[in-house]
């Protein structure tokens, strides 16, 4: 992690939330080019309790100078159907699940690790906590870079794209990422 040494890769603290919000959200804006969707989103308006107050959930986030620049977060809610394939929601069940979301770092912060740090470490937290089975995700192919990245650290379970299942523009990939359980001492 030396090409990190600028940056600050922890559990998100109170402080940390109107940041993560609002790195969230320009994501969602700016890049994603559809803005905040309540069916999708609804963890964002409250990060603290989604996220914070919850002891099975977490939000990771890579600080740099006071700034929140990349954010993930996992919960134990499965994907739902719909908009998601019926076969998908059965495989990855809400409370056996744990589901990484709202990976986004910040254009200018890319190329250093930041987000494979973060999985890395939500995996971690997932694996420790128990309960687990697996990682469930799903990406938007579409975004430059998204699918080769989650290529390289999960197993692709459902390509969504023949079906545009969330509609024009979203190219849905679903992933799994496999959880190595800490050895016991």
């Amino acid at each position: 992690m030396d090409r990190q040494t600028a940056y600050t890769v922890r559990h998100a603290r109170p402080e940390d939330v109107p940041g993560a919000r609002r790195l969230i959200l320009d994501t969602l804006y700016r890049e994603f080019g559809y803005g905040y969707v309540p069916e999708w989103h609804a963890d964002v308006v409250d990060l603290q309790g989604h996220y914070l107050d919850h002891p099975r959930h977490t939000l990771l986030v890579a600080v740099r100078q006071g700034e929140v620049v990349a954010t993930t977060a996992l919960h134990s809610t499965g994907p739902a159907h719909p908009p998601h394939p019926r076969e998908v929601a059965e495989r990855y069940p809400g409370g056996t699940t744990a589901q990484l979301v709202r990976v986004y770092v910040r254009a200018e912060h890319r190329r250093h690790g930041l987000a494979r740090e973060l999985v890395r470490r939500a995996c971690a937290f997932a694996a420790a906590e128990g309960g687990y089975r697996c990682v469930y995700l799903h990406t938007n192919a579409d975004i430059p870079g998204a699918e080769p990245f989650w290529r390289s650290l999960a197993e692709e379970v459902h390509d969504a794209r023949p079906t545009g299942e969330h509609g024009p523009g979203v190219a849905t990939v679903h992933f799994e990422i496999p959880l190595h359980r800490p050895a016991l001492v």
